[in-house]
């Protein structure tokens, strides 16, 4: 065989092989223009670009032996069949109302003529309603698909991903309500298409939402295992949540920017700038259980990248525990840590929450697949020594360098408002009962008993007492994590994308 350039492509890199008729390619090949016959195939392969961008290119191969040809062609088929992790046939739900009304189009010409090149048989279905996804995944036979793919944005994720897990509680007899109750795993793997670039899953997930790096991710078949925080309030269930969970400021700028739709995204500086100003702070009681079973903490250096060892570390100890366990999970007698006062934020992460505008992130060593959230208390203080700390989101100062700002590493905790503790005397009772001594350092007193709403991944929830637990490693994605940070990156970050909750 000849070709013009040099060039490696391992197999689990190739997307497709084609026989070629070389009458179709117009090529300068010197001394082969003499041939009568010529014989061709075609290599598809992925071929990465600047910024971890990653593109689906083509290489043709000829020569005059027709059963030579044929010999690379079969051997490259068989070799390509052997790649088991990759996926056979989807099923793919797509918001037409997503950016700006372009998630069909987005599919149509970027993603679907990728799963057709690598014989991928999709079922697509055009959401009509809010929760379409969510309730059809209860209804289909989910189990004869490798994999679900959202195009859309981060709703459309929230859907699938709530209608997964629901569906295979369902399945295996478990009832979501119960706060306690250790979920099934879901092996059905979840693409991400982001119908806009402002995709905040993406983002922390892969690094860089480029729609044909990200169906490229789909087709090889990588997988990224991911942690779930399920919330619950009085025994009943409310949300999932894979990024955030903030209290206070964070969910008063989600509460104010609702009631502002019509701005677009600029809702989002202009409820931030008003929340900040309005400097409220609330009282309530925070009991956590450490996440003891995890390496590392959230002031270290390192971030959650590809190939990360403290999630490896986990993904073991997981396989380990269902193994001797099952699905019980043994919580043992660990002493719960409680702490009392009042705070500007209270939040609980699952991944870093970079954005563009933060690079970085709420909490920059948090993991992706560890089994723990970092739970973020920043007290009470002044409107300066809070916008210092914000500012801290946007450089490479460590963000928990101050008095006021507390981090804990968690596997479950549960918070209870000042007002609904007054509701319900009883709570302080059973919480000193089962907790233990409270914190004193910041002493309760009579002030602004108000309560604000938690924002739960760019959701409101209406309840402010819950109880959060983290399930390690229960959703799969088509991922394979952050690649290492490079300059091409860090200039990404400063682009004009608009900003994420």
């Amino acid at each position: 065989c000849v070709h013009t350039e040099n060039c490696f492509v391992p197999i689990s890199e190739i997307i497709a092989v084609e026989e070629t008729e070389f009458n179709k390619k117009q090529r300068n090949i010197g001394r082969w223009q003499k041939m009568e016959k010529l014989h061709a195939f075609t290599v598809y392969y992925v071929k990465r670009a600047r910024n971890h961008r990653w593109r689906c290119s083509d290489v043709t191969f000829w020569c005059v032996d027709e059963h030579l040809c044929n010999q690379w062609t079969q051997a490259l088929k068989e070799l390509l069949e052997m790649q088991k992790s990759r996926p056979k046939q989807l099923l793919v739900y797509i918001n037409p109302y997503g950016g700006k009304r372009q998630g069909k189009r987005i599919y149509e010409q970027k993603v679907a003529p990728l799963f057709n090149l690598a014989s991928i048989s999709t079922d697509v279905v055009i959401t009509e309603h809010a929760n379409h996804a969510k309730d059809n995944l209860f209804e289909v036979n989910i189990y004869k698909y490798d994999g679900v793919v959202c195009v859309g944005g981060d709703g459309m994720f929230s859907e699938v991903m709530h209608g997964l897990i629901g569906r295979m509680q369902k399945d295996s007899g478990i009832d979501q309500n119960n706060p306690k109750a250790s979920l099934v795993q879901c092996n059905i793997r979840i693409g991400i298409i982001p119908a806009v670039l402002g995709l905040n899953t993406t983002f922390n997930i892969v690094g860089l939402p480029w729609r044909q790096t990200l169906a490229l991710l789909i087709f090889l078949g990588d997988c990224q295992p991911l942690d779930v925080s399920s919330v619950h309030h009085n025994n009943t269930f409310l949300k999932y949540s894979v990024s955030l969970l903030g209290y206070g400021f964070y969910g008063d700028i989600l509460k104010d920017s609702e009631k502002k739709r019509w701005m677009g995204p600029m809702r989002y500086d202009y409820s931030g700038f008003k929340t900040f100003l309005s400097h409220h702070y609330y009282e309530g009681t925070i009991a956590y259980q450490p996440a003891k079973h995890t390496h590392g903490s959230p002031r270290d250096k390192e971030s959650c990248r590809m190939g990360c060892y403290i999630c490896k570390k986990s993904e073991k100890q997981l396989a380990e525990q269902t193994k001797k366990h099952g699905l019980k999970h043994e919580e043992g007698e660990e002493e719960w840590k409680v702490i009392k006062g009042k705070f500007l934020a209270i939040n609980a992460v699952n991944m870093s929450c970079a954005c563009p505008r933060s690079p970085k992130g709420l909490s920059p060593a948090a993991h992706l697949a560890d089994g723990s959230a970092d739970l973020i208390l920043v007290r009470k203080c002044s409107r300066f020594d809070f916008l210092r700390y914000l500012v801290r989101h946007t450089n490479q100062d460590d963000q928990f360098d101050f008095p006021f700002v507390d981090v804990y590493r968690v596997k479950c905790f549960q918070f209870t408002s000042k007002l609904s503790e007054d509701n319900e005397s009883n709570v302080m009772d059973i919480g000193k009962k089962r907790f233990g001594q409270f914190c004193r350092d910041h002493p309760v007193c009579c002030c602004n008993i108000v309560n604000s709403t938690w924002n739960c991944d760019g959701e409101t929830l209406d309840s402010s007492a819950i109880e959060v637990r983290v399930h390690c490693q229960l959703v799969k994605l088509f991922a394979r994590g952050i690649e290492e940070n490079s300059k091409d990156e860090a200039s990404y970050s400063q682009s004009s994308i608009e900003q994420l909750l």
